[in-house]
């Protein structure tokens, strides 16, 4: 992995322009943290131990690569994450179609392409942008499919 400039100036205007590539993507959200997860490791593993992640066994299994995102992509210096909402338009509109017994509703994310492919392909996106502006870095994208744990610092 390349360096990015240790320049203040240089990173905070990288992030401006990595977070307006996110929008023009359209994603309505984007977040940028490093890679040590600090307390936030020691609180995942009282969750744990408390269980209350219930069922989902997937938490307790891989909470060593969540807590260390290293052990997940050796190298990491970054972790960028996006949002997109599905539900763009108010909430009201959805109750009003579940009050109304002669119709049906379908959630919003049932309705187009499978999300994790939209949000993969865009996350791809914005990662070969910044490539084309930074130079090769190396990077995975993933969408639901890591145990990725971030907090955002930026």
């Amino acid at each position: 992995m390349t360096p990015l400039s240790n320049n203040c100036n240089e990173q905070a205007a990288l992030v401006v322009e990595i977070r307006d590539w996110g929008r023009l993507l359209g994603f309505q959200q984007i977040a940028i943290a490093l890679p040590e997860t600090g307390a936030a490791a020691g609180r995942l593993h009282q969750w744990l131990d408390l269980g209350y992640h219930g069922s989902m066994n997937y938490m307790a299994r891989h909470a060593g690569l969540r807590a260390c995102p290293a052990d997940l992509v050796p190298g990491v210096k970054s972790i960028i994450t996006a949002r997109m909402d599905y539900l763009p338009e108010p909430q009201s509109a959805a109750w009003a179609t579940l009050e109304d017994p002669r119709r049906g509703y379908i959630a919003r994310y049932a309705l187009g392409r499978d999300y994790h492919k939209v949000l993969r392909r865009r996350l791809k996106q914005l990662a070969q942008r910044l490539e084309a502006r930074a130079g090769p870095l190396g990077y995975r994208v993933f969408s639901d499919s890591a145990p990725v744990m971030e907090k955002s610092l930026a």
